[in-house]
């Protein structure tokens, strides 16, 4: 009597064809596949639980509606992380302003007053990202990115004349400030 054969799990090829068909197992599959890595890749950039869990939900939707536009002219698993950085360069990208109720006192007929400081969330969400920051100033950044970064970024002076001051040319602090940003964004 023959052992029965274990079929081979399908390659991603085969599971794009069949999501592409309107299989959602096919879905579920790829899904499972990629969980894990697409979590670390982006908790490895946003250090936040609830922004993490958020955007990787954003990611596999974005994977689902967007199934059609994978022609396979680069490997699946190049497609899926390039979605995904774009997916976090979104959620970076947004600009979310708070909002505040206005609303009439009908007793002394004069607008009321609502405080618009940050929430004990926020002000949580900052010190966090604040402490994170310090680490990788500390850490990663060399004292001439740092100084860089302050006067561009914190004292917000003109390019040119952060070169002339440091006497260097603004290609350079350009070239320069691309890279602490990118060490920074990547945090």
């Amino acid at each position: 009597m023959a052992a029965p054969q274990i079929a081979a799990p399908l390659t991603d090829d085969e599971l794009i064809v069949q999501l592409k068909a309107g299989d959602r197992g096919a879905f579920d599959v790829l899904y499972e596949r990629y969980l894990a890595r697409v979590y670390h890749f982006v908790d490895s950039r946003l250090r936040n639980r609830a922004d993490t869990e958020e955007t990787v939900q954003e990611v596999f939707i974005n994977i689902f509606s967007s199934i059609d536009s994978y022609r396979g002219e680069a490997p699946f698993p190049a497609w899926v992380f390039g979605l995904t950085r774009r997916t976090i360069a979104r959620r970076f990208k947004r600009k979310r302003h708070p909002t505040v109720p206005l609303f009439e006192d009908d007793q002394e007929g004069e607008s009321s007053h609502v405080s618009t400081g940050p929430t004990p969330l926020e002000s949580y969400e900052c010190e966090e990202r604040l402490a994170r920051m310090e680490e990788v100033v500390s850490s990663k950044l060399t004292p001439e990115q740092w100084t860089l970064f302050r006067l561009h970024h914190v004292e917000d002076k003109p390019i040119s004349e952060i070169a002339t001051q440091l006497a260097k040319s603004e290609d350079s602090i350009k070239s320069n400030l691309y890279r602490t940003r990118k060490i920074l964004l990547a945090r």
